[in-house]
Parts: C-alpha cells; sequence; structure tokens
C-alpha cells in the first residue's frame, strides 16, 4: 500500500517558536511511523527573524513555498526587537495578516476547556470549573475594524466596522457544521443593541440557521454579557461564533481560563480547508531559548492540521491520547507546574520526547 504524503510549510518564526516546532515535528513523526504518514517539511524564516536576514517579515520565497504545501504549521512571530519598526512592517502584521489575506483564512477555529487533572492551573474557583469544560470558539478573521478603511487626524481616528453577507454567511457555517459533530449549540456574539454592524451580522447568522441548520441551538449574547458569563459558568458554551474583534477578545480570555496559553492550539482555514495551524501563546521572547515553553499548544496546533486539512482522525486520536496520558502521569512544564503530589516539572524536550513515546508505545 502506498504511504500517504503531505507537503508541510513549516515557519518557525520568533521568540520560542523554533523550539516548540521541533516538539511538534517530532510528534508528527511519531504518527507518521504509527500510521504509515509521510510528511515533507519544508521550514522557511517569517516574522523577526525573516526581517533580520533579508529585510521583509514575508519573504517570496517564504510564500512561494506556502503555496506549494497542503498546509502551513506556524511557530510565533514579534519580539521587543521589532517594535521599534512602523506598525505595517512589525513582524505580527507584516507576516500574520498578508498570509491570512494571500490563503483567504477567513475562519479562526480556537478550542477551550479545563482538564480535570489541570484543574489547579485555571484561575478560575474549582467550584466554577466543576468536572471541567470545552468550547470552541470561532472567529471571523478577515473582516471587521481590522480590515476597515482607517482615518486619523489631529484630533480624530476612526476605523470602519463593516462585514459583507458572504463573509458572514461563510463564517456561520463553519460554526453550525462544528455544531452538528459537538453539542449541537452555537452562541452568536455581537453588540446588536448598539452596533447596526452587529445587527446585521445577527439578522445573516438567523437566516443561516433557519435555512440550513434549524436542529442546531442558536442562542445570541452581547460581547459585555459573553466576557463574564464564560467566566462564572463556562460549561454553558459549545460552539462560540464572534467577528473579528469581538472574536479576538474572547479567544484569549477563554484561552487564560484554561490554565495556560501554553495549551492552547488554533487553526485558520479558508473554505478549501487549507490552513495556517499555530498556538495561540505569542513568542514569548522572555523565556526564549530557555527549554522551559510549553510545546503542547504547538502539537495540538499539528494535531489540529492532521484533523481539519487531512482528516486523517487516527492520528489526531493517537495525539490526544497521548497528550492526556502524558499529563495524567504527572509531567508538566513551568507554566502549569503547581508543585503538587505527583507533578514532576520537565522540559520543552522532555515534555515532547514523552508524548512522541507515548503515541508510539500504545
Amino acid at each position: 500500500m502506498n504511504q500517504k504524503s503531505y507537503k508541510i510549510a513549516v515557519l518557525p518564526g520568533d521568540g520560542i517558536g523554533p523550539e516548540v516546532i521541533v516538539e511538534a515535528k517530532k510528534v508528527l513523526e511519531a504518527v507518521g511511523t504509527k500510521f504509515s504518514i509521510g510528511f515533507e517539511f519544508d521550514e522557511q524564516l517569517v516574522g523577526g527573524a525573516a526581517i533580520d536576514a533579508v529585510g521583509e517579515a514575508l519573504p517570496a520565497a517564504t510564500l512561494a513555498v506556502c503555496e506549494n504545501s497542503d498546509a502551513i504549521l506556524f511557530g510565533s512571530v514579534g519580539g521587543e526587537k521589532w517594535n521599534s519598526l512602523p506598525p505595517e512592517k512589525r513582524p505580527e502584521v507584516g507576516a500574520l495578516l498578508p498570509l491570512r489575506k494571500h490563503f483567504d483564512l477567513f475562519a479562526n477555529i480556537r478550542p477551550a476547556g479545563v482538564l480535570s487533572m489541570l484543574k489547579n492551573s485555571s484561575p478560575l474557583k474549582p467550584e466554577i470549573i466543576g468536572d471541567g469544560f470545552s468550547f470552541t470558539v470561532i472567529r471571523e478573521l478577515t473582516g471587521d475594524v481590522y480590515f476597515g478603511a482607517k482615518e486619523r487626524g489631529e484630533d480624530f481616528a476612526s476605523d470602519l466596522m463593516i462585514y459583507r453577507k458572504d463573509e458572514v454567511v461563510r463564517i456561520a457555517r463553519v460554526a453550525f457544521e462544528l455544531a452538528k459533530n459537538s453539542r449541537q449549540k452555537v452562541t452568536n456574539i455581537d453588540k446588536a443593541n448598539v452596533l447596526a454592524t452587529s445587527q446585521f451580522w445577527r439578522k445573516i447568522v438567523e437566516e443561516v440557521h433557519a435555512q440550513e441548520f434549524p436542529e442546531i441551538e442558536l442562542e445570541h449574547l452581547y460581547i459585555d454579557n459573553a466576557t463574564m458569563q464564560i467566566l462564572v459558568k463556562p460549561q454553558r458554551f459549545d460552539i462560540v461564533l464572534a467577528g473579528n474583534l469581538f472574536g479576538d477578545i474572547l479567544s484569549d480570555e477563554a484561552a487564560q481560563i484554561s490554565g495556560s496559553i501554553g495549551l492552547q492550539a488554533s487553526a485558520s482555514i479558508n473554505s478549501k480547508k487549507f490552513g495556517l495551524f499555530e498556538p495561540m501563546g505569542g513568542s514569548a521572547p522572555d523565556i526564549a531559548g530557555q527549554g522551559i515553553a510549553n510545546p503542547i499548544a504547538q502539537i495540538g496546533s499539528a494535531a489540529m492540521m492532521l484533523d481539519i486539512s487531512f482528516g486523517e482522525l487516527a492520528a489526531v486520536k493517537a495525539i490526544k491520547q497521548a497528550i492526556l496520558a502524558t499529563l495524567e502521569s504527572g509531567l508538566r512544564t513551568g507554566d502549569i507546574f503547581t508543585g503538587a503530589l505527583g507533578e514532576q516539572k520537565v522540559s520543552t524536550k522532555e515534555m515532547g520526547d514523552a508524548i512522541a513515546a507515548a503515541i508510539l508505545e500504545n
């Protein structure tokens, strides 16, 4: 039988990016061995590292490799070193936004939750966490104030918040489709009591629901109420749908209450399920090079790639089970180490080694 093979554009970037990317590749190689899947990794410069080397955050050579790959495995970009650059030249703006635009990566998928063995790592009270919780934030990525017309004068500034019908329809479909395979509920987040954009957004979401997904439960929450409800009753949420600005806020809140942003994976995909898969934690330059970063978010992002872009469900299950088994064994990187009985603090490499070994052993 011919071995399946995938081309992966690997963009480690800055800060802890290169360290955690190594561990994700290690885990992918482990599932590749176990399930006869081939991976062709093509590593390229991006972000501050690319600025230092060739003078731009997204070199043409990097973009060309991405165009000829089946998916992009992305580390992180940015750091104080490049903060003095004009905003449009900084790694975060000069790399990520052009990649999203070029590949029309309109849907950002960010799972969140608290695992039972990591309850002590969450800032939420145990009585709120209960037996744990999980939900997924679906954030629209290509519209809203981030991409609307901008104007700035001596005594004023404005950012246009704009959404078009087709943009709302396609992101709503992503949310409802995911709900079909989850707990059958979508919570739409907006500010329809004030914003015309939100009133329009809600109307289109309701139309998609009624016409295509009437079996899915749909509720609406204003953004201010939603930020509170996530903190007091996270179990009420399943699939959370939001525009670019509100989704940005909610996904970071969700990551923080999960115990560590070092656990949080994400996917940014287009209509063909081509995607950029990256951890949510950023470049964390303050801990770069120390071998203490948590690689689980990057490994989880690789698992999302296998799931969404490739449909390699057995490999995805193996990675998730290996992560759980490793955490249940007590291994902890510093961000989730509490000193509790049975915990053992390990390095970035040791965590990656343990997860890869668990895949091959089971």
